[in-house]
């Protein structure tokens, strides 16, 4: 009996062990599928959090947050590659603190294990980012990082940029489950960009559209050409992400191009600069007439040294207005901030198009201001015509008439007062004569302008000066200064450039001719020896007396530490 009981008991244990264990794994195997369900779930709510995004730079944010929380990492970032496709051009941590990035330094450029990622595009991980024979540590104050998890993001087919996850919460290893979670975001994220790249690019499209509907409304209404300009450098600016917006026209020797208009960072230094066509950044794009680009203006060969107007700008592009087919207008020149991105041929085929199309709308607005001009000339013509032909005839009628009568007058003061009417008749019909001759005469082809003379004067100094000097202009110099006063402001320019070469020894001259309306300001200047007090001042007594006759004044300031200022300036308006 005793011995049946103990079969018995044993009996019983035996397949309550194997069902507790039985159980055991049951229940682990409902927790792994609880698991893979939570994370499954997660990363479906992963996806459609990162496809709701439109904005593409908060579409990538949102792709780091949603990696990080994926795979538990405590650090993750998400790489674009540059143009190139061998640096990265943007970075998007989470993890890393502001402060902490200000310590770090600069972004990565894509070196290391990041530039391995770039060099073969395939899913990497990690236990130990230090073991790896690309990597060589990390900069100063940068936290530690050990475990690495990395797979590429791709758009259409080409690498866009790159997903890095490091430190794994807890101390775990990232695992294939993690890489295949990230490498199936990362298909996701792809879509995501793509279609905040297309959003992007429609709502570029319809801004363009909207900016150059704009600009044909401005010509189209009679709005003048500065204002235009103003609104041209406006919305390029502002739909390119500039910070500074130049545009420049064609001078009347075509060899060279005046600034017209400058806003935003630096404008100052830009306005009224004259540069020349040859060798210039903005001269190469109106010669070729193609756009011409630069990855730092500050540092490029075809922009000059002097004055100083790139500080803190980098990347630029020079765009003509208007085609070689139907005549460049004009340049402008936009510039973004240094560090930023380079401008793409994606952006630019966009601005590239709306300059074109301000150029046809400033063609138009000309051809309709020249055909109100032509109706303008018709009509005075038939006012000419009608003076002529009418009233000369019948005041000259009634002349003769009068002096007829004058003969049959026996009273002395009658016949004298007839006289003298008839002499008022023939001063009428002279005034009346010469009204004429005004109305038929073609204004505007007084010869070259100021603007343009200046220029000229500068150059033919430049040979004997050893140097070319700079030459900056600002205001309506060719329209708010009269003839005879334009004549006196080329000769003391001449004067002053030719004392620069005999007497300054300077490797420097700057020119500077303003007018406001009221009055124009030419400023020469150099850094050369200053003027002697025993030296000779005929020169300057010229100047003197051509200022004076007009009821202006010079000025000559010669500083302790070299150089000569020479200010003259002349009233031109009430």
């Amino acid at each position: 009996m005793g011995g049946s009981e103990g079969t018995g008991e044993a009996r019983v244990k035996l397949p309550q062990l194997r069902l507790d264990e039985l159980l055991e794994e049951l229940q682990a195997r409902l927790d792994a599928a609880r698991g893979t369900r939570d994370r499954v779930h997660s990363l479906l709510e992963a996806v459609l959090s990162v496809g709701r995004e439109l904005d593409l730079e908060q579409a990538l944010h949102s792709i780091v947050e949603a990696a990080a929380a994926l795979v538990d990492a405590q650090y993750a970032a998400l790489g674009v590659i540059g143009p190139d496709g061998k640096r990265l051009s943007a970075f998007h941590t989470v993890g890393v603190t502001d402060e902490q990035i200000a310590k770090i330094g600069p972004y990565p450029e894509g070196h290391g294990i990041l530039g391995e990622l770039i060099r073969h595009p395939e899913p990497l991980r990690l236990t130990k980012i230090s073991e790896h024979s690309a990597s060589y540590g990390f900069p100063a104050h940068h936290p530690p990082m050990n475990s690495f998890l990395g797979v590429p993001i791709r758009v259409r087919d080409q690498v866009f940029g790159n997903l890095y996850l490091t430190e794994k919460r807890g101390g775990v290893q990232f695992d294939v489950e993690d890489e295949a979670v990230l490498s199936t975001l990362a298909v996701a994220a792809g879509v995501a960009i793509d279609n905040a790249r297309l959003y992007e690019e429609s709502r570029l499209r319809e801004r363009w559209l909207r900016a150059t509907a704009e600009i044909t409304h401005s010509l189209m209404s009679g709005a003048a050409q500065a204002e235009v300009l103003r609104l041209i450098a406006d919305l390029a600016r502002e739909n390119t992400g500039a910070v500074l917006a130049v545009v420049a026209m064609p001078m009347e020797d075509t060899e060279s191009l005046s600034v017209e208009l400058a806003i935003g960072t630096e404008a100052e230094a830009h306005r009224g600069l004259v540069l020349p066509v040859e060798g210039s950044l903005m001269g190469h794009a109106y010669s070729t007439a193609a756009p011409v680009t630069s990855t730092d203006v500050s540092a490029d060969d075809r922009v000059s040294t002097f004055p100083e107007r790139f500080g803190g700008l980098g990347p630029a592009v020079a765009v003509p207005i208007g085609s070689g087919a139907d005549g460049v207008r004009g340049v402008v020149l936009l510039v973004r901030e240094a560090g930023r991105t380079v401008f793409t041929a994606k952006e630019i085929d966009p601005l590239r198009g709306f300059a074109a199309q301000a150029a046809i709308a400033m063609e138009l607005a000309e051809r309709r201001q020249d055909a109100e001009e032509i109706a303008v000339l018709k009509d005075r013509d038939r006012i000419a015509r009608d003076l002529h032909d009418l009233a000369i005839q019948r005041l000259f009628a009634t002349g003769m008439t009068l002096q007829s009568a004058g003969r049959l007058i026996g009273h002395a003061e009658a016949s004298e007062r007839v006289t003298r009417a008839v002499d008022d008749l023939d001063e009428t019909i002279k005034i009346i004569r010469s009204t004429i001759f005004g109305l038929r005469s073609r204004e505007g082809a007084e010869g070259s302008g100021l603007r343009a003379r200046a220029v000229r004067v500068a150059g033919e100094a430049a040979p004997v000066l050893g140097f070319a000097p700079s030459i900056r202009m600002e205001g309506l110099v060719d329209t708010d200064v009269p003839r005879e006063i334009a004549d006196d402001v080329i000769a003391v320019l001449s004067e002053a450039l030719t004392n620069v070469a005999r007497h300054a020894r300077a490797d420097r001259a700057d020119v500077i001719l303003e007018t406001d309306g009221r009055e124009v300001r030419l400023t020469v200047s150099d850094n050369g020896v200053g003027i002697p007090a025993e030296g000779r001042r005929s020169g300057l007594r010229n100047m003197t007396d051509r200022a004076e006759q007009f009821g202006g004044e010079l000025t000559v300031d010669c500083p302790a530490r070299g150089g000569t200022t020479l200010v003259w300036r002349v009233p031109v308006g009430g």
